[in-house]
């Protein structure tokens, strides 16, 4: 197994990490542009054919393959998946189901 993700093999470049992580965000807020108003999982969010689930996983995909080819940048998958949902906590796309199980609102 050969380790390629560029946290790992630099793990003291905190200021280029730190840069792709921004730019993932960033990434990933322009996709959501893109879209309607998405819901986020209401009774079942272990629903993978839910909208919101099958986004995530398209984008993903998607930002891994865009940081190697723009970037030369192997982003881990905590890395995509941390900036993925701070996107999320960032936008106006996204809608809450009234019944998805969060008693603190």
């Amino acid at each position: 197994m050969t380790i390629r993700y560029t946290l790992w093999l630099d793990p003291e470049d905190t200021e280029r990490h730190r840069a792709m992580e921004a730019q993932l965000r960033h990434y990933f807020l322009e996709r959501f542009a893109d879209y309607p108003h998405i819901r986020l999982f209401g009774a079942d969010p272990y629903d993978y054919d839910a909208p919101f689930n099958r986004l995530h996983d398209v984008l993903m995909a998607r930002a891994a393959e865009y940081c190697e080819r723009e970037w030369r940048y192997v982003p881990t998958p905590e890395q995509l998946n941390r900036a993925f949902f701070l996107a999320v906590g960032e936008s106006n796309k996204f809608l809450r189901e009234p019944d998805d199980g969060d008693t603190h609102r």
